[in-house]
């Protein structure tokens, strides 16, 4: 590379940028820089560490909407305030709860969008992982550990 040492400088500036704003695209973390909570991908929702604040309602906010998706009778406004009621139970703080309904909203409008043209979504293996993970929320246990069959 040839130039004096001030263009060195700026192209070694420009190179740092570079790997940061890639190395924050890479692990997802440019989202949330931006302020937007929660998961966009159905990869993302499955995952996100457990010990996430935001594990839990990424996980119920995907899995409610893969099952609308797939035509699971159920009522997702009665799932999204049960939800959120158990969270505000647990203790968490007014800030807390806001971004706990805000990455629910977010990823439930995310996956909607990702998945609602996709005609062959709904297969045997990914009903049945809908089905337990649903289940399992709906009598108001709310681990993050949902599953993603293909």
């Amino acid at each position: 590379m040839r130039g004096t040492g001030s263009h060195r400088s700026a192209y070694a500036a420009l190179a740092a940028v570079a790997l940061l704003a890639a190395a924050l695209l890479g692990c997802g973390t440019s989202d949330r820089v931006r302020g937007k909570e929660g998961a966009s991908t159905e990869i993302e929702a499955r995952n996100v560490a457990p010990q996430d604040l935001l594990a839990r309602p990424v996980q119920v906010a995907w899995t409610s909407a893969r099952a609308v998706k797939c035509g699971f009778v159920f009522n997702p406004d009665q799932l999204r305030a049960n939800f959120l009621a158990s969270e505000a139970q647990a203790g968490n703080t007014p800030e807390q709860m806001q971004k706990i309904e805000q990455a629910y909203d977010y990823t439930l409008d995310s996956i909607n969008r990702s998945i609602r043209d996709d005609l062959n979504y709904c297969n045997k293996e990914r009903t049945a992982a809908i089905r337990k993970d649903l289940n399992r929320y709906l009598a108001g246990d709310y681990t993050p550990s949902a599953r993603m069959a293909q």
